[in-house]
């Protein structure tokens, strides 16, 4: 296996292709799918604490629509984008168009000096460039497992409301 030493395999699994993806790949293909594995785990973090807040109860001030619809007033979950209660189809539409935009204007390496795929501090430092190789490499691997953990959390999450009941932490669902 060529990709064995590459950042990610790392204890207990090791290098884990168990579908052979990476058998016939070379670098270029590695790094995009590297790259799409970062995306999905910073995607799935924020989904996966986006729905402990809300089932704990907390909801952004104010209305959601000029219908005098609050936040507070939509389910929780999937519920929210499907199902009697879910946000209107034109509000979904302006979701999925910001997310577009965060896509196309912001999540984006702007300045051209990223140091690796997913690097989008566009000239904002935040000590990075302080800090030696060997840390670097460790917050990198630490961001990656974080992800991991939290696709594996919000599959789970998902799979459990549709299941319906009480789990610990998360309540019902």
């Amino acid at each position: 296996q060529a990709f064995e030493s590459e950042l990610g395999a790392q204890a207990p699994l090791g290098f884990y292709d168990p579908l052979g993806f990476l058998d016939r790949a070379d670098q270029e293909t590695f790094d995009r799918l590297r790259y799409v594995e970062l995306k999905h785990g910073r995607i799935s973090q924020l989904a996966f604490v986006g729905n402990l807040f809300t089932r704990a109860g907390n909801h952004l001030p104010g209305d959601i629509n000029y219908e005098g619809q609050s936040f507070a007033s939509f389910p929780n979950g999937l519920a929210a984008i499907n199902g009697p209660d879910s946000i209107s189809s034109s509000g979904l539409l302006q979701i999925f168009a910001f997310i577009a935009f965060l896509e196309i204007r912001v999540m984006t390496d702007v300045t051209g000096d990223s140091e690796f795929r997913g690097d989008f501090r566009n000239g904002f430092d935040f000590g990075w460039d302080k800090q030696t190789e060997e840390w670097k490499m460790q917050k990198r691997a630490v961001e990656l497992n974080q992800g991991r953990a939290a696709m594996m959390g919000i599959l789970g999450l998902m799979v459990h409301e549709q299941i319906g009941g009480t789990f610990p932490i998360v309540g019902a669902m």
